[in-house]
C-alpha cells in the first residue's frame, strides 16, 4: 500500500467500498494533483483547504478497519503498520491528513 497521484487511479471501479463517484469525481476536478494513499478510496472522508488546499483528509479508524481485513491482523497490528508504512510517510506537500475521528456529529 502506497501512495498514487490522483491522475493515475482508476474512476470506472464498480467496488461497493470505493467512496462516492462524486467526492472522487470532486477530487479529480478540483485537486487534480492531490495523492492518494493506495487501498483507502473508501476511507477519505474530504479534502483539506486553507494552507492544506488539496490534501486528501483520511479517517483513521476506517483505515485501521482496512488494514484488519487485508493483513488478516488485530487492531494492534495494523495500527502499527498503518504508523510505520502510511502516517509518517512524507511524500511531498500534498502527503494525504490522516484525522483520527474522535469525535462523531
Amino acid at each position: 500500500m502506497g501512495f498514487t497521484h490522483e491522475k493515475e487511479i482508476n474512476m470506472e471501479s464498480k467496488d461497493s467500498s470505493e467512496p462516492k463517484e462524486s467526492l472522487l469525481d470532486y477530487i479529480r476536478d478540483n485537486h487534480p494533483d492531490s495523492l492518494l494513499a493506495n487501498g483507502y478510496n473508501n476511507c477519505i472522508i474530504g479534502v483539506a483547504s486553507g494552507n492544506d488546499t488539496g490534501r486528501v483528509v483520511y479517517s483513521i479508524p476506517k483505515m485501521i478497519e482496512v488494514c484488519m481485513k487485508e493483513l488478516a491482523v488485530d487492531y494492534d497490528e495494523a495500527l502499527e503498520w498503518l504508523e510505520y508504512n502510511t502516517f509518517n510517510a512524507y511524500v511531498g506537500e500534498l502527503t494525504p491528513i490522516y484525522l483520527d475521528e474522535m469525535y462523531s456529529l
